[in-house]
């Protein structure tokens, strides 16, 4: 998803209550209690990097059925095989550093305490179906999501047509698996969890 914070026109006569506006932070001045009050009072997707809050650009349908397909996947099999943990789907808070907040299309912790109501911390995995922002997803989330120690990272990629299985190892993300619409792809550290690639791909 690409940013979408519009700019501020030269008169406060037009456009949105840029008055209200003016009640947050400057840009780079944000902290955690700014982030999560705005976050509460939007379902937009809103990430926070360094101190400066992110809009981005809400995602379609076909975007949101491949995180629901995912998501429906893997409680499905958590309730067949007494897996015990919990999934969220987005719009949801993930923290990963201080002032620093990333939003997954798809979170899961086998420890529920991980996952509060306001944002989750150390989730054991994220999924993320790239958008139009491939650089988000495919370089700076991973960088984020692994200095953060989250153990598997999914990323579906319906314009490459394949889905990538990270796991971390040694601080850092190695590819478990690279699948395309033909392959069952499979979780690291959900074990026994695959789902076919072309569910999430279609």
């Amino acid at each position: 998803m690409s940013i979408v914070t519009p700019p501020i026109p030269p008169t406060l006569e037009e456009g949105p209550a840029w008055e209200i506006a003016r009640l947050f932070p400057h840009q780079g001045h944000w902290d955690e209690g700014d982030y999560l009050t705005l976050n509460q009072m939007t379902n937009h997707f809103v990430e926070m990097v360094d101190g400066r809050v992110e809009v981005l650009e809400m995602p379609g349908k076909e975007h949101q059925k491949r995180a629901r397909r995912f998501a429906d996947a893997l409680d499905a099999f958590c309730a067949r095989e007494g897996v015990v943990g919990e999934t969220v789907l987005a719009p949801y808070p993930v923290r990963v550093s201080r002032l620093r907040f990333r939003e997954p299309d798809v979170v899961f912790a086998f420890d529920s305490r991980r996952l509060g109501n306001d944002f989750g911390e150390k989730p054991d995995l994220v999924v993320e179906v790239v958008s139009q922002d491939r650089e988000r997803d495919l370089v700076k989330k991973r960088r984020d999501y692994a200095a953060a120690q989250i153990p598997e990272y999914w990323i579906v990629d319906p314009q490459e047509k394949r889905v990538l299985v990270l796991a971390l190892k040694n601080g850092k993300y190695t590819t478990h698996g690279e699948y395309g619409q033909k392959d069952r792809a499979e979780s690291k550290i959900v074990k026994g969890f695959e789902i076919d690639a072309a569910q999430l791909l279609a």
